[in-house]
């Protein structure tokens, strides 16, 4: 076992003078801060001397590439009641008009007014003959299955 020396214990209360030298702290402490700053300078200047070799190599950007791109699909509506009213007018101004539709087929649009008046005066077109003789033959083909 280990041997206690219990007699021969200092009374005296403190601390020791001899493990540090506040001196050499400071001193180590301002080396330190020292070197931390050369370090930076140093750093900043290759910095600086790699950003300034790289800018003289590169070509000038393109005076376009300054300007604001446009803004991405879907693009939103600034006025839409405005933009509706617009719209709208304009789908009027096709549905109450004369105009070429196709000038090389012959097709024309009118006024849906007068295309309303001249379908309820001649009617709307019915089916060939041929075609319903045909769906009357299939009827009785079905009743004769059963």
């Amino acid at each position: 076992m280990a041997e206690h020396n219990v007699g021969t214990q200092s009374t005296e209360v403190g601390h020791e003078a001899n493990d540090i030298n506040p001196g050499r702290v400071a001193l180590v402490a301002l080396a330190l801060a020292a070197t931390i700053a050369v370090v930076l300078v140093i750093s900043y200047a290759i910095f600086q001397y790699f950003h300034v070799a790289e800018t003289r190599t590169q070509t000038a950007p393109s005076p376009l590439s300054y300007t604001r791109e446009p803004t991405p699909e879907p693009r939103l509506e600034v006025k839409p009641g405005q933009d509706l009213k617009t719209v709208r007018t304009q789908e009027d101004a096709i549905l109450k008009s004369y105009g070429w539709v196709d000038p090389d087929k012959g097709i024309v649009r009118i006024p849906i007014d007068r295309a309303i008046e001249i379908v309820a005066a001649r009617g709307l077109p019915a089916r060939a003959a041929k075609s319903a003789a045909a769906g009357d033959q299939n009827t009785q083909g079905r009743r004769e299955k059963r």
